[in-house]
């Protein structure tokens, strides 16, 4: 690979002195709760995710996405709405054209305990979302300031999307990603890498499945035969689909079930919550194939009925000739830089797997480095937010400067 254009370097020097900015909105974002389904708080990290954005000069839209589509545990389909999504847009008639994406919410919610920053020691900050992927909107921001003072930038379109709903597996924003995926060349998503800095290649795929069990619910002293118990139909279905658990590429976890009242009734509803991660489309399908023939089997039973929802949120994302390119020039990005770069396949799903379901080349670890995301352990390694920003710009100027071809 050629080595970094001269126009992108001075914009390296440049982000040596924007180490404690990044700090410190990495901290003004965590210090606001963003879980999924908290829209007040997501408006307010949106509020100031403009504001930092509108420095970029695109055009800036903030766009109302569809609303969740969930089954209750009352087994009654319902909506939950979302937040909006930011859309920043700049030279869309030029080619090549990037497409930069992360999310704004979190796993944590507004009543989880985990809700404010602090500093483990020097190096490493501990805070809901500083990692995933709060951490990657600052890297992504910063690494287009830089690029933006470059010549090179008049080179290439961009578009940024920062979604508010990844951790649900993007329901509402799915379209919306999809479309922006099928007018671009080539996509950087900034996910954090894995804890040593490992940057993630292939992903498996994840679906979300709801079964819901209805039986016939009678007092269970008096006319106990005439029942039909909708727990133990459903416990039977969820013991059957945790023995599908034999192929080490494909997981069957059975993350949640509800159901049942007073105990002197026969319970006629139980609910079911399944994710399934799979590394290939065929296994996908087989997955699908084998919900459909337990589904079938159990509404064979006498006054028992099954209903399933869900689906495959994220396809599985496979390598091909275009997304080991892109590797190829971070590798060369990151041997100029002194950065080791490293991969691995992830058992995670992003929206890196939409992006190449529509045919987007990307690479979605761009983050910076940090660990033990979803609990309250989750921290940040403060020291790789300049490296990382500076690893992106570098990809930015070869991608403007053609390298990648």
């Amino acid at each position: 690979m050629s080595r970094l254009p001269p126009a992108i370097v001075s914009q390296l020097d440049w982000l040596r002195s924007r180490q404690q900015p990044m700090v410190d909105l990495v901290l003004e974002l965590c210090n606001l709760n963003s879980g999924t389904l908290n829209v007040p708080g997501l408006a307010r990290v949106r509020d100031v995710l403009c504001r930092e954005f509108s420095a970029l000069g695109g055009e800036l839209q903030c766009v109302e996405v569809p609303p969740l589509e969930k089954i209750n545990d009352a087994g009654i389909a319902e909506q939950a709405a979302l937040g909006q999504a930011i859309v920043i847009t700049k030279r869309p008639e030029l080619r090549p054209r990037l497409l930069l994406c992360i999310h704004m919410d979190t796993v944590y919610d507004l009543d989880h305990p985990f809700q404010q920053c602090r500093f483990l020691d020097p190096s490493r900050l501990n805070g809901p979302g500083v990692a995933d992927a709060k951490g990657g909107l600052v890297v992504m921001l910063n690494a287009l300031l830089a690029f933006e003072q470059s010549p090179l930038a008049r080179n290439v379109g961009w578009q940024v999307i920062i979604n508010p709903d990844e951790e649900l597996g993007s329901p509402g924003s799915g379209e919306l990603l999809h479309t922006a995926a099928k007018s671009a060349d080539w996509g950087l998503l900034f996910e954090p890498t894995l804890p040593d800095g490992t940057l993630v290649s292939w992903r498996k795929g994840s679906g979300n499945f709801t079964f819901v069990v209805r039986g016939k619910a009678v007092h269970a002293g008096r006319d106990f035969a005439a029942g039909r118990n909708a727990v133990v139909a459903m416990s039977r279905l969820m013991t059957e689909i945790h023995a599908l658990n034999t192929d080490p590429e494909i997981t069957y976890n059975v993350g949640r079930v509800s159901g049942g009242g007073a105990l002197n009734i026969v319970p006629d509803l139980a609910i079911g919550r399944v994710n399934v991660r799979v590394r290939t489309v065929a296994q996908q399908q087989q997955v699908e194939r084998e919900f459909q023939r337990l589904v079938a089997a159990a509404n064979a039973a006498d006054g028992i009925q099954v209903e399933l929802s869900g689906s495959f949120t994220s396809p599985p994302k496979v390598l091909d000739q275009k997304t080991e390119r892109l590797q190829k020039l971070i590798e060369s990005c990151g041997a100029e830089l002194q950065i080791p770069i490293r991969w691995q396949g992830s058992g995670g799903a992003s929206d890196g797997n939409k992006f190449a379901a529509a045919g987007l080349p990307n690479v979605d670890s761009l983050g910076p480095m940090g660990g033990e995301i979803h609990s309250a352990r989750e921290y940040l390694l403060v020291d790789s937010l300049v490296p990382r920003t500076q690893l992106v710009t570098a990809v930015l100027g070869k991608l403007a400067a053609g390298l990648a071809q």
